[in-house]
Order: C-alpha cells, then sequence, then structure tokens
C-alpha cells in the first residue's frame, strides 16, 4: 500500500497528473515484491509478526545497500554481515532469507527511501527502535575500518528519511567508533584513552559528574533493554544483540565508577 501512496505523491509532484499514474503504477510494482519478500520473511520467522518481519527484512535490505554504495561489496562487508547473522542465531533457512533481503538491498533501483518510510510509518515513534536500527547499519557502513564517503552520505539519507537529525547521526557514529575501541582495551588496565572512549560510549564529557553520569548510563541502558525493545515491535532474534549492548555500555560504566 506504502508504494502506491509514495508513487503517487512523488509523481504528482514531479509531472502533475500524469506523474500520478506512473506513480501509481510504479507504487504498485514495489508493493508487489516487497510485499513477496516480506512474506517469505514472515514464514522463515514464523513467530514474527508483521512488524518484525517488516523490521528484519528492512534490517538486511539497508545493510545490502549501504554496503553497495560504492559499487562494490568487499569481503568485510560480507563477514560483518555473516558475523551479525551469527550473532541473531539464524538457523540456516533464516539466514538465506537475510541473505535474500541483503541481496535486493545491493540491487542499484532498489528503492530504499520508499522502504525505510514504510519502517518509519511503523516505528517512528518509537525512538529507542529507531536509534538501534541506526547502529546496527553503523556495524556494515564501519566494516572495512572507515566508512567510504558515499556511505557517510547514504547513512545521512537514512537518518534523515528516520527523523534522526545530523547532530544525533554524529553522536551515535561517535559513539560507535568509541565502543569499538574500548572493547580492545586491557580490562585488567584500562589506559587513558580507554577511559576517554568509555565517557564517548555513555555520551557524556570527562567533566560529568557522577549524577550525570549514572543519568546517562541508565538512559542508554533503558533505551537497550532486551524487554523493552521486544515489547515495541523489535524481533525476538534481535534481542541476544541488544543484550550484548547492555553489556557493553555496563562495562563502560564499570571503568568510569572505578577509575582512580
Amino acid at each position: 500500500m506504502w508504494g502506491k501512496i509514495l508513487g503517487a505523491l512523488f509523481g504528482l509532484a514531479l509531472l502533475r497528473l500524469p506523474g500520478l499514474f506512473i506513480g501509481l503504477i510504479l507504487g504498485h510494482w514495489f508493493d508487489i515484491k516487497m510485499g513477496a519478500s516480506l512474506a517469505r520473511f514472515r514464514g522463515m520467522f514464523h513467530e514474527s509478526a508483521d512488524q518484525q518481519g517488516l523490521f528484519m527484512y528492512t534490517t538486511f535490505a539497508t545493510m545490502g545497500h549501504i554496503a553497495k554504495a560504492t559499487g562494490v561489496v568487499t569481503p568485510a562487508h560480507i563477514r560483518q554481515a555473516r558475523h551479525f547473522m551469527q550473532q541473531l542465531g539464524l538457523n540456516e533457512a533464516q539466514q538465506q532469507e537475510a541473505q535474500a533481503a541483503f541481496r535486493d538491498g545491493k540491487a542499484s533501483n532498489f528503492p530504499l527511501m520508499a522502504q525505510l518510510q514504510a519502517f518509519y510509518q511503523q516505528y517512528g515513534r518509537q525512538n529507542d527502535v529507531i536509534q538501534y536500527f541506526i547502529e546496527i547499519q553503523l556495524g556494515i557502513a564501519n566494516a572495512d575500518g572507515d566508512m567510504s564517503r558515499e556511505q557517510y552520505v547514504l547513512l545521512q539519507q537514512v537518518a534523515m528519511q528516520l527523523s534522526v537529525s545530523h547532530l544525533q547521526l554524529e553522536q551515535l557514529l561517535a559513539a560507535y567508533r568509541a565502543q569499538q575501541r574500548f572493547n580492545q582495551r586491557d580490562s585488567r588496565r584500562p589506559a587513558a584513552n580507554a577511559i576517554q572512549d568509555a565517557f564517548k560510549v555513555l555520551g557524556v564529557s570527562a567533566d560529568c559528574n557522577e549524577k550525570e553520569l549514572k543519568r546517562a548510563y541508565r538512559k542508554l541502558m533503558a533505551q537497550h533493554h532486551p524487554d523493552k525493545l521486544m515489547a515495541k515491535g523489535v524481533p525476538a532474534a534481535m534481542l541476544d544483540v541488544a543484550k550484548r549492548r547492555t553489556q557493553e555500555i555496563q562495562a563502560a560504566y564499570e571503568v568510569l565508577k572505578n577509575r582512580q
């Protein structure tokens, strides 16, 4: 349905009445194609509601589109996608469906913005879910170490479509990179730079007081709590990843709480 609506609106804006009909036709094609893909996902993830199938399909299709932003999907992108599937604990059949969504997203004519609009219509009022989705995409964008210019521009477009501001995206990106560095620290003797990364993981400045630190920690823990995300429509398969994220947040907080 959303394909026809969005296609009609875009067509009307660009070509007036002729564009309206062209947009309806293209939108109808989009609904059929995406509907079939989502139906497969709902079939594989049979315990999931429609919105959870939408979450899974949009997640992997967007990952595919970001990976292909430079024109070539690198081995690092493939490893990251497979690693994420393993983190989710997908069985062989579910992995095949995730890979199919990833391939859909790699297509140059994949209607990413329309797909994201459908996603936003379902989850737009749930900021925690939107943030979680963006964090997942940061993983594929940074699979090669540093994301390309093309991937960064695409991430900005994804964020804009989901009503995530440029500042919010930069904060999420800084926290993600700090988390990656923090995870590689020596936990027995955390260095000064690990402590600085821990501040960035929690999104607070190094001169924050204990009350501000605890408030930031509790906010992040609440945002990534698996039960809370599940209640908002995040698929059960995604919850182990969210649980690991809370453990990473906990580790950063412990380092800051115990610093000398």
